[in-house]
């Protein structure tokens, strides 16, 4: 369902839940002007739309001990829509990747990963992803310092953009 489907209390209903997934339904329905009932069933069938894939906390990496970040950029021997399949099939079973991504260019995928301290990425990097079936080339960059990291959508990108449509 594209954005332009939505009205406008579905798009507040999305920004108010990106922003604070926690929230009762009351309260929900408080902020975006609506009873309770109707709030639930707006939320429901944004669900089962597929615009609300699901409710996350926003967990601390460094306090838990994952001190180390790691952006992998990946280059294949082939490119096939198989060996694109199979390599992201990989990636969601290897629990250090984050976030994998496919990119036009001259690297096929960039995945974020974390770890714990430089000799598990390292041993994952060695023990998996370098050894990987078609893995041609592995670049690293290691994060010193992160400055914006803000899961989700600009809701206000859209709104002015709707509003120039209108």
């Amino acid at each position: 369902m594209p954005a332009s489907k939505l009205d406008p209390i579905d798009r507040q209903i999305l920004a108010e839940l990106q922003a604070d997934g926690r929230m009762t339904n009351v309260e929900l329905a408080r902020r975006v002007g609506i009873s309770a009932p109707p709030c639930l069933r707006r939320v429901r069938a944004l669900e089962e739309a597929g615009l609300i894939q699901g409710y996350h906390a926003d967990v601390d990496a460094r306090a838990l001990g994952f001190e180390v970040q790691v952006f992998a950029m990946v280059s294949l021997v082939r490119q096939a829509e198989a060996d694109l399949s199979a390599f992201e099939a990989l990636a969601r079973d290897w629990p250090l990747v984050r976030e994998c991504h496919m990119l036009n260019g001259e690297i096929d995928f960039i995945l974020k990963c974390v770890a714990p301290d430089l000799s598990t990425f390292q041993s994952f990097l060695t023990g998996q992803l370098t050894a990987a079936d078609n893995v041609a080339s592995v670049k690293t960059s290691l994060v010193i310092r992160g400055a914006k990291d803000v899961p989700g959508v600009p809701f206000e990108v859209l709104e002015a953009r709707l509003a120039l449509d209108a």
